[in-house]
């Protein structure tokens, strides 16, 4: 193994300190290239962490379905008219529809996204309370703190129990005390709390079902005399199965089964996940390749001007050049040379780039500690600062390739006369 060289190294220096300003100002390039990269990574990384997480409790293979009012008149029906959902749609969708894995009816005290008043011992709060089945939460899936899930006995024996989120306990419940076996108050009925859960995703989402309350869909029916009307519902489509698909089959069935006109919009809604991930997927995609090709045509700018000055520092050092070509030095040797100090140049910029990329990453961090933020604290990974210390040399050796042609053009006799 070739030792190191500390002679060569402390005449590089005193190369590049020759003309401190010019190599500062050429350095600025290349480090500015480098925290630009660094930087537009690392903060495209917070954004798409944030994203990633304030989705991270739905299912990407799910969709969610619900009734709406009809634009045209269809079977005798005139336009205008509600479609509701009901137990029996899910079953036929359950028992007809090939490809389809879960079919999660869902209904809300209040509708969509409205607060139902809930008690417990003097303590009030508002929260969403849901009806809901036991496979939900493999769409909307919820870490348990304690006790358990529904279950398909609660469903069968419409029993009184709920699942509530750790925000709910937190209002409703003393510091310290469990909910697990207590009673909860929902208008004039009374469910024991059989688990806590919190939520896998971020975002706002996450607030909302920390503040949420899931009571088994039979026994929330027959308390609040739903019949079997449903608000709305979630399929999960088979592996193998494309969701967008299956979407299509579901509204197609339910548009049937209440005389909506197939060609009408409106009538049955829905929203395909799968659909949402793929262009959230080719967004970020979008952005990682404009990261990389802005930072690198600025980094690329700053070391064709590093090649620019150092052939300019060739020029002024012909003198130099001539003496070591007439003592003997090998062309070999005086490329290697050009080659060693551009390197040294770009690296030393570059090193400092991303030294600076990656402190003003961590010292911006603290500001996005926000759960509810739709961006996380920004990071890049460790593989992004070997390969840009990679293509630092790599363009450090591109660089010193116009340089070292007019270095080898010098002619030594020449050089030599020159005052």
């Amino acid at each position: 193994m070739k030792h190191f060289d500390k002679d060569r190294f402390e005449e590089i220096l005193q190369v590049l300190s020759q003309n401190k300003l010019r190599t500062f100002l050429t350095a600025c390039g290349v480090f500015w290239g480098v925290f630009m990269l660094i930087s537009m990574l690392g903060f495209g990384n917070g954004i798409q962490k944030g994203v990633n997480d304030s989705m991270g409790g739905i299912a990407t293979n799910a969709m969610w379905v619900w009734g709406e009012a009809t634009t045209k008149p269809y079977n005798g029906f005139q336009p205008g008219r509600d479609i509701n959902f009901y137990s029996e749609d899910v079953e036929a969708i359950r028992t007809t529809i090939e490809g389809v894995q879960y079919v999660c009816p869902r209904d809300q005290l209040g509708g969509w996204r409205g607060g139902s008043s809930v008690r417990h011992n003097g303590r009030t709060g508002s929260f969403n309370v849901y009806g809901d089945v036991p496979e939900m939460r493999f769409v909307q899936p919820q870490t348990l703190v304690a006790g358990r899930n529904l279950n398909q006995m609660d469903i069968d024996e419409k029993r009184k129990v709920a699942v509530i989120g750790q925000g709910v306990e937190e209002e409703l419940f003393e510091e310290g005390e469990s909910a697990i076996g207590k009673l909860i108050a929902i208008q004039e009925s009374y469910f024991m709390v059989v688990g806590v859960t919190k939520p896998k995703q971020g975002g706002g989402d996450a607030e909302r079902y920390l503040r949420s309350i899931s009571l088994p869909l039979t026994a929330f029916q027959l308390a609040f005399k739903r019949g079997s009307r449903i608000g709305w519902l979630a399929v999960t489509a088979r592996p193998e199965f494309s969701s967008a698909v299956i979407e299509e089959r579901v509204r197609n069935m339910l548009k049937t089964r209440h005389n909506v006109a197939p060609d009408d919009d409106s009538g049955v809604g829905s929203w395909n996940s799968e659909e949402e991930f793929r262009k959230i997927e080719s967004l970020f995609s979008a952005i990682q390749i404009l990261s990389w090709f802005v930072g690198s045509m600025t980094l690329l700018a700053g070391v064709l001007g590093v090649s620019n000055i150092m052939l300019i520092a060739v020029k002024e050092r012909t003198k130099e050049i001539g003496i070591r070509r007439a003592l003997g030095a090998k062309p070999s040797s005086i490329v290697a040379m050009i080659v060693q100090e551009n390197v040294a140049l770009t690296s030393l910029a570059g090193v400092s780039g991303l030294i600076a990329g990656f402190g003003a990453l961590s010292l911006s961090s603290p500001l996005f500690n926000d759960p509810t933020s739709i961006m996380s604290a920004p990071f890049v990974e460790l593989n992004v600062a070997v390969w840009a210390t990679v293509i630092l040399i790599i363009l450090g050796m591109i660089a010193a390739i116009m340089p070292a042609r007019a270095a080898l053009k010098i002619n030594p006799i020449e050089a030599l006369r020159m005052e």
